[in-house]
C-alpha cells in the first residue's frame, strides 16, 4: 500500500522548517520597500483564489494569503505546517488539523476555527455550477452586484476539492476536513491557493463579492493596501504576522507588459526585480555590476491545448498529427539556450514513486504527421490559433516555430492575436487551439490533471471533455495501492496525450528573474515569489 507521506513527502504534521515568531524591532522603520515589474498582476482582475487561477496569481498570493498546509517552494518542495501546526488522518475520508494559536489576520482579528469553516462554506465556494458554462473565466467584473460568488468559484471548487463534504469545527483550535470518498491527496489539495484561509467577518463586511475579491483579508506576512487591475498591486507589511515581522515595509507589483521596458527599468533603478525574463536578455543584465539573474526550470510545463469542438480538431488524428509536427528540442535550444528541457509528458520528477520515467513526449516526426493527416482526410482547412502577445515568456517566438512545423506537415494554422484570456477560452465560434501551462502545485499527478476533469478550466470551458477522464481521476484520487495508481496515471496520460489528445507538452518552463545583487532573496522552484523573512537573508 502507498504511504500517504509519499504524496507530500512529509509525515502528517511534521514540523518542516518551522516558522518562529521574531521579536518586533523598536525605533524607526528602516525596512526597504521594493518594486517588482511583472507582465500582468492578475488575469481576472481579482486577488481571490476562487477566481484567479493563473501563473501570475500563483506568484503573488502567498504574500497575503496562507493555507493550513503549505509547500516550501524555495527549498524542499515538500509539505510544511503553516496555519495548521499538525494534522492526522481520522480515516480514509477525514483529515483532522490542529490550528496555530494567535494568528492575527489583516483585519486585526484572531483567526478562529470558524474562519476555516467559512473559507470552505457554501457562502464562499459552493455556489451552483450552471449548466451553460459559456461565460466562465471571461468576465473581470463578475460579482459587482451582491455577495454571490461568480460561477467560476464553484467550477474551481469542484476541480480542486471534487468530493468535499463538509468542514467540521471540533473546537476553537481543531477542524476536520471531511470528504465523501477516500482520497489519498487530501493533504496535497489543502496546499493549493484555494486552500488559503480568509476572514469570515471581513467577507461579511465587504460591500460586494468583487470588492472583497480585490482586497481579500487573509493572514500572510503582507496585507493588500491597494489593487488597481491593469496597473499595480501594493502590499504593506503585516507587522502582527504570526511568523514574525516581515523584512519589507512595502512591495509594489507594477504591470510592465513589454520585456524591453522591464529590462530598461531595472537598469535605470526604477525596479528592483523584473519577472519573466527571456534567456537572451540574461547576458546584458549580468554585465551590470549591480544586477544578476536568478531562477531556472520550475514545476510548470508549457502546453498547447486544443478545442475538440472545432470541426477540424474534432478528429483526434489531426491533433495527433499536430503534436508530431512540433520540434520541441529546437524550441529548447534556439529560444531557451538549452536552459530547460523537454518533459516526459505532463509530469515532473518531484512526483517520486508516481513519476513514469519511461513515458515520452510525442516524437518530432513529420512523416508520421503527414500519414495521420492522410488518414484523417485533412484537406488543408484553416485551423485558428488564438494567441496572446507574450503573456508567457517568448510566447510569440514559440508560436512562430510551431506554425512553421505545422506548415511543413501540411497543416494550415492561422494565428489570431487576442488581447485577453476571455478571447482565448471564452466559448465563441471559431475557437481553435491556444497556449497554456500547467503546474504541479503539489507533488502528485492529481494536481495538474484535475484541469482535464469536471470543474477544471479546460473541461469547464468546453475545450476538451472525455467520458473516461472523470472515472480515471476518481480512481487516481481514491486508490491507495501504488502499482494501481501508477497504472491509472499511465492510462490517463495515454488518453489525454495520445488517444484523444487534450493538450501536448512543449517544454518545461524556466522562470528567470532579474534583480539587484544586494537584495538577499532566492528564486523558488515555482512562480511563487517568497518575500517572507526566511527568504530575505534571514532578516527580521
Amino acid at each position: 500500500m502507498i504511504q500517504r507521506r509519499h504524496i507530500l513527502g512529509a509525515t502528517a504534521g511534521a514540523a518542516l522548517l518551522p516558522r518562529f515568531a521574531i521579536a518586533q524591532n523598536a525605533g524607526p522603520d528602516t525596512r526597504p520597500s521594493i518594486t517588482v515589474a511583472v507582465q500582468i498582476v492578475s488575469i481576472s482582475g481579482t486577488l481571490e483564489p476562487m477566481r484567479e487561477q493563473s501563473n501570475v496569481g500563483f506568484r503573488i498570493m502567498p504574500s497575503f494569503s496562507e493555507p493550513l498546509i503549505g509547500i516550501d517552494w524555495t527549498r524542499t518542495q515538500r509539505a510544511e505546517p503553516v496555519l495548521a501546526t499538525s494534522w492526522r488522518r481520522i480515516d480514509a475520508k477525514t483529515l483532522e488539523l490542529t490550528l496555530r494559536d494567535d494568528v492575527r489576520m489583516h483585519d486585526g482579528r484572531i483567526m478562529e476555527a470558524e474562519d476555516v469553516a467559512f473559507t470552505f462554506s457554501n457562502e464562499r465556494m459552493w455556489t451552483g455550477l450552471p449548466a451553460d458554462t459559456r461565460g466562465l473565466f471571461v468576465s473581470t467584473t463578475a460579482g459587482a452586484a451582491g455577495k454571490t460568488p461568480p460561477p467560476e468559484a464553484a467550477a474551481i471548487s469542484r476541480a480542486h476539492f471534487p468530493n468535499f463534504e463538509r468542514m467540521e469545527v471540533v473546537d476553537r483550535r481543531t477542524v476536520r476536513f471531511v470528504n465523501s470518498v477516500p482520497d489519498v491527496t487530501l493533504e496535497g489539495r489543502l496546499t493549493r491557493t484555494t486552500g488559503a484561509i480568509f476572514s469570515r467577518a471581513a467577507f461579511a463586511e465587504a460591500a460586494s463579492w468583487l470588492d472583497w475579491a480585490r482586497k481579500p483579508v487573509g493572514t500572510g506576512p503582507y496585507r493588500v493596501a491597494s489593487f488597481r487591475p491593469g496597473q499595480d498591486l501594493v502590499l504593506e507589511a503585516h507587522d502582527d504576522y504570526w511568523g514574525g515581522r516581515p523584512p519589507l515595509k512595502r512591495i509594489r507589483f507594477v504591470e510592465v507588459p513589454d520585456v524591453a521596458s522591464r529590462v530598461a527599468g531595472l537598469q535605470a533603478g526604477d525596479y528592483d526585480f523584473i519577472c519573466d525574463l527571456p534567456p537572451d536578455q540574461i547576458p546584458g543584465i549580468e554585465r551590470s555590476a549591480r544586477h544578476h539573474v536568478v531562477g531556472g526550470p520550475i514545476n510548470n510545463n508549457r502546453l498547447i491545448v486544443w478545442d475538440k469542438t472545432h470541426p477540424v480538431l474534432a478528429n483526434p488524428l489531426v491533433r495527433r498529427a499536430m503534436s508530431h509536427s512540433i520540434d520541441r528540442q529546437a524550441i529548447v535550444d534556439s529560444l531557451w539556450g538549452g536552459r530547460t528541457a523537454v518533459p516526459r509528458g505532463l509530469q515532473w520528477e518531484v512526483y517520486g514513486d508516481m513519476y513514469l520515467a519511461d513515458w515520452e513526449a510525442p516524437r518530432f516526426d513529420l512523416a508520421e504527421a503527414r500519414r495521420l493527416l492522410r488518414e484523417a482526410n485533412y484537406q488543408g482547412q484553416p485551423i485558428p490559433y488564438q494567441l496572446l502577445n507574450n503573456y508567457y515568456t517568448l510566447q510569440v517566438a514559440s508560436s512562430q516555430i510551431l506554425v512553421e512545423g505545422w506548415r511543413q506537415a501540411g497543416l494550415n494554422v492561422q494565428i489570431e492575436m487576442k488581447e485577453n484570456w476571455g478571447q482565448i477560452i471564452g466559448r465563441f465560434e471559431g475557437r481553435g487551439l491556444c497556449d497554456n501551462s500547467n503546474t504541479a502545485v503539489f507533488n502528485d499527478p492529481v494536481a495538474p490533471m484535475s484541469v482535464y476533469a469536471p470543474g477544471g478550466q479546460t473541461w469547464a470551458s468546453g475545450q476538451w471533455q472525455n467520458e473516461e477522464a472523470p472515472r480515471l481521476m476518481d480512481a487516481l484520487q481514491t486508490e491507495s495501492d501504488l502499482a494501481k495508481r501508477r497504472d491509472t496515471f499511465r492510462r490517463l496520460l495515454t488518453l489525454t496525450e495520445r488517444e484523444d489528445p487534450a493538450y501536448t507538452v512543449l517544454f518545461q518552463t524556466a522562470n528567470f528573474t532579474g534583480k539587484r545583487k544586494d537584495l538577499p532573496w532566492q528564486a523558488s522552484k515555482s512562480f511563487v515569489m517568497d518575500f517572507s523573512a526566511r527568504n530575505w537573508g534571514g532578516a527580521a
